[in-house]
């Protein structure tokens, strides 16, 4: 789960590249680079950290042109080195650099291809480098000195035809102009838009669209699934449909939890997304409990709140905020280690023990994952005087990985997988646990668009949209992103750190 932005304008590009990044904070926290083009050169900043630790003054001041590309990071199954923040770069042909949201399934496949056919060396584990050469391998193919808006949708489908998984990528060719490009299911998202200035027209391609609204753009719409948008440095855009076969399949989790209320995906307002999910799950509660002695419905901040607020007007109930959040402290479903996510739910959420006390509480959560959040705010609630503490998920159970972008954890730190929704309910310790149905998380979700037949619900069902995951493929994921296997990553990059710094 990353954020994406770029930017070709008629001035100084730094300035609006950061503040987009700082909106898109929220699809990844653990690194931020952003990378601009002066002419034929290249400045380029990137570090561990969140965008306002990594850009100092100093930093901006060197980021000169009108035209780069930024990203913000949330390490998946790879290494989580500074090495590995984005963008990242290749000279031939033309110096090309890109960020990169999503995962590539055939990542170990394709870096023995460049490796052994492209002649092309992979420096970090991260697929989102592997996605790069790929390209500037296809574009260097079109074997031509002075490069044209064709050729680089030539490039595109010749990713199209060897890259497998989620791609929504932005690539900066020096010179030239920046490149927008999804992969054929359209799985993770991404936008582009224009503002007109004194001095002509602004371009701007990013993750969400509320990094436009904040911006001053105007949004034109959502990059299809298997298009590319070039956007010249002359101010041209051009658009080609480069996938032979596209089948419109975006990740229902975008809208559960990962995009922003304000933004829209795919002509579908998240917010408006999340008060049908709240309406929804207030219809089921209203089946399978009608005598519910529920006195109170309360938020889990902040993702929540929209779903929570709905579903608490549908049932005719008080809606209350109950815990008040630190939010200086990141998401923790994505955290590394048991322990640390223990502590940082502790040091977010405090709660207000009036609006507990003696009082039969329905918290409502967006979805539920580990599970570890979800006991340790279940006790907090009865900490507070709590009577009986219920809970209700606006998503369906969490039992698989997501193998498109997103950090979840290995499938054994899943807690519904392998489990009942009533052994769920005993682990987590609530009173009593609804879910919501994944027909009805649909619903929710498409109403907003119905001319998108089928969304990627691979975490909930096992069944992933791309078609290539098979048991080989989750065994090294399940490897790969145990927290066991994350803390000697952790504490090998330390080492190596400590051996730099004593150099």
């Amino acid at each position: 789960m990353c954020g994406i932005i770029g930017i070709v304008a008629n001035g100084p590009a730094n300035q609006a590249i950061y503040d987009g990044l700082t909106v898109l904070q929220h699809r990844g926290q653990d690194a931020a680079g952003i990378m601009t083009c002066d002419g034929s050169h290249l400045h380029l900043r990137k570090s561990n950290g969140l965008v306002r630790d990594t850009f100092h003054t100093r930093h901006m001041l060197r980021l000169l042109g009108s035209m780069g590309i930024g990203h913000v990071r949330y390490p998946t199954a790879g290494c989580e080195s500074s090495a590995e923040a984005q963008p990242f770069y290749v000279n031939s042909p033309y110096g090309i650099s890109l960020a990169h949201n999503g995962n590539l399934t055939n990542a170990n496949t394709l870096k023995q291809e460049l490796f052994q056919e492209d002649l092309r060396q992979i420096n970090t584990e991260s697929d989102s480098e592997i996605l790069l050469n790929v390209f500037a391998h296809e574009l260097q193919r079109q074997g031509k000195l002075r490069m044209e808006v064709s050729d680089v949708f030539s490039a595109v489908t010749g990713v199209h035809r060897r890259c497998e998984g989620a791609y929504a990528a932005i690539a900066m060719i020096t010179g030239y102009g920046i490149l927008g490009f999804r992969d054929p299911c359209g799985i993770r998202p991404v936008v582009y838009g224009k503002r007109e200035t004194p001095a002509g027209t602004d371009y701007i391609i990013a993750s969400e669209s509320v990094a436009l609204d904040v911006l001053g753009f105007e949004l034109i719409r959502d990059i299809a699934p298997g298009e590319a948008v070039f956007i010249g440095l002359d101010g041209q855009v051009h658009t080609r449909q480069c996938a032979a076969k596209v089948i419109h399949s975006p990740c229902i989790f975008e809208f559960v939890y990962l995009a922003r209320p304000d933004s829209i995906i795919d002509n579908i307002s998240v917010y408006k997304a999340r008060l049908r999910m709240g309406d929804r799950l207030a219809e089921k509660i209203r089946r399978v409990r009608p005598d519910h002695d529920f006195d109170v419905v309360i938020p889990i901040p902040d993702t929540s709140r929209t779903s929570a607020l709905q579903l608490a007007y549908r049932l005719g109930l008080k809606y209350r905020e109950g815990f008040m959040k630190n939010r200086y402290i990141g998401r923790t479903f994505i955290m590394p280690g048991q322990q640390q996510r223990k502590k940082s739910v502790r040091q977010k959420l405090n709660a207000i023990d009036l609006e507990f006390s003696g009082k039969n509480v329905l918290l409502v959560d967006d979805s539920i994952v580990r599970g570890t959040t979800s006991s340790q705010i279940i006790q907090m609630a009865r900490d507070a005087g709590a009577n009986k503490v219920y809970f209700a998920s606006a998503a369906p159970p969490v039992r698989f990985p997501n193998v498109y972008g997103i950090d979840m954890p290995a499938v054994d730190e899943l807690i519904a997988h392998g489990r009942t929704e009533e052994e769920v309910q005993q682990e987590i310790g609530a009173d009593w646990l609804v879910y919501q149905d994944l027909d009805d998380l649909i619903e929710a979700v498409s109403k907003g668009n119905p001319d998108i037949e089928r969304f990627d619900s691979s975490v909930f069902t096992g069944e992933y949209i791309t078609g290539n995951v098979g048991s080989d493929y989750l065994n090294g994921l399940r490897a790969a992103r145990n927290d066991s296997a994350k803390s000697d990553r952790r504490s090998s990059d330390d080492e190596a750190i400590d051996l730099h710094n004593t150099a």
